[in-house]
């Protein structure tokens, strides 16, 4: 037994509740079990019970032992004074506490304790997988849909972070994370850190020349140090020595990641067409708010390096000719991971719904992901058809099924319950 499960089960009232009585043998009607508590305090508020014939009305705080209750001393304790019912599996002790005392341990269906310690003790992808298929379609599509806002919702946090350290510059915090997310995995940090170290203002004056716009950027990233070949990388070498002193710019801490990459995905690469998104837009932000569908934001981000990368990935090392255009794999992650996320807490910071609602209507318009675990979620029958899929699949593994989550999910209560 655990203390969430037995919240759960007091919750939910998964006990057999007809003939109750406290320990002292008096008789207990439970009329209202409370709202469960998530602040400092009981378990349960707001709580209605009949003891006798008296009604109390009041808090219940939940134990697995009565001990529990010494041991964290509630009695001397304010925020406990309102208890009306303290509920344990199991009575180790009498304490005489002003509240009666319920015991649960022989009440609850021994099935329901041995389908969740199943799912505790599950090793597979996902605790559930057995009986996931029992799960009807309306169950996991406004799951779902919870699951989705509440990965937005995550982001939306970390995203006014941003927004606080930048004094509330909405075009800046998106050029941080457009910057971050071409950066991928590897150096998504590095090129994040990057974009800090160029103003949004400093790029603004010049976009209008792309080798200054690359200049700046492949700078900042320490890739135009040492001794070149060709004239390009000269040329870029000198405007950058130029730029730096003009602005002061300040070297980064960070280091490019080349290994284990195909070449497509050099930072290199992602820097030049980083460089060319900044040449070829105005007020990048501003023009995705105003937008009413998503096919004008592909056709922005589909963008190519300039001339010199169609022979090259890194400087001075000529390739076969290849244009450098951005993939639709990486438009996609784009899509999902900098322009859903920043619209979405666009509209949480102004109070506007409209801009939420566009984001989540965008998710259902790109492809869905395909990844280790929405290949595992598919191989289990669950849908997978658009990228509101695989985020709401991505949450609900990383933050239900990896944590034991069972019985906070949608997915897992509605098994047990079944049971």
């Amino acid at each position: 037994m655990t203390e969430r499960l037995l919240q759960y089960i007091w919750q939910f009232q998964y006990f057999n509740y007809s003939h109750l009585h406290t320990d002292e043998g008096e008789l207990l009607q439970i009329i209202h079990p409370g709202l469960l508590n998530s602040n400092q305090g009981p378990d349960f508020n707001n709580a209605k019970i009949k003891i006798k014939t008296t009604i109390w009305a009041g808090s219940i705080e939940l134990h697995i032992n009565t001990s529990d209750w010494k041991n964290h001393k509630h009695s001397s304790d304010k925020n406990y004074k309102n208890v009306i019912l303290h509920v344990v599996w199991q009575h180790d002790i009498n304490l005489n506490l002003p509240c009666s005392t319920l015991v649960l341990e022989d009440k609850v269906p021994k099935i329901l304790l041995a389908k969740y310690d199943e799912l505790m003790h599950a090793d597979s992808f996902i605790p559930c997988e057995k009986n996931i298929q029992q799960i009807n379609s309306l169950t996991w599509q406004s799951w779902k849909e919870r699951l989705l806002v509440e990965r937005l919702e995550q982001r939306t946090r970390l995203i006014l972070d941003h927004l606080q350290k930048n004094k509330s510059h909405w075009e800046e915090t998106f050029w941080w994370l457009l910057a971050r997310n071409f950066g991928v995995k590897l150096n998504s940090i590095a090129f994040e850190k990057i974009a800090q170290s160029v103003p949004v203002n400093i790029l603004a004056k010049h976009k209008g020349q792309i080798h200054q716009a690359e200049a700046l950027l492949f700078g900042q990233a320490g890739l135009l140090n040492g001794v070149f070949a060709e004239d390009y990388p000269k040329l870029l070498q000198k405007e950058y020595l130029f730029l730096k002193n003009k602005y002061k710019l300040k070297k980064v801490e960070a280091s490019i990641v080349f290994l284990r990459m195909r070449p497509s995905n050099f930072p290199t690469v992602r820097l030049a067409q980083l460089a060319m998104l900044v040449h070829i837009s105005h007020h990048l932000f501003a023009t995705i708010k105003e937008s009413s569908d998503i096919k004008s934001i592909r056709q922005l981000l589909e963008v190519t390096a300039n001339d010199y990368w169609h022979y090259h990935y890194v400087f001075d090392e000529t390739a076969a000719f290849k244009k450098k255009k951005l993939g639709e794999q990486m438009i996609d992650n784009l899509l999902i991971n900098t322009v859903v996320p920043v619209l979405f807490a666009y509209g949480h910071y102004q109070g506007e719904t409209s801009f939420k609602d566009k984001a989540l209507q965008w998710l259902e318009e790109i492809k869905a992901e395909k990844n280790s675990i929405t290949n595992g979620f598919t191989s289990l029958q669950v849908e997978n058809k658009t990228a509101f899929d695989s985020q709401a699949l991505i949450q609900l593994k990383n933050e239900y099924c990896n944590k034991k989550r069972c019985l906070d999910c949608s997915v897992g209560n509605k098994l047990i319950r079944k049971q």
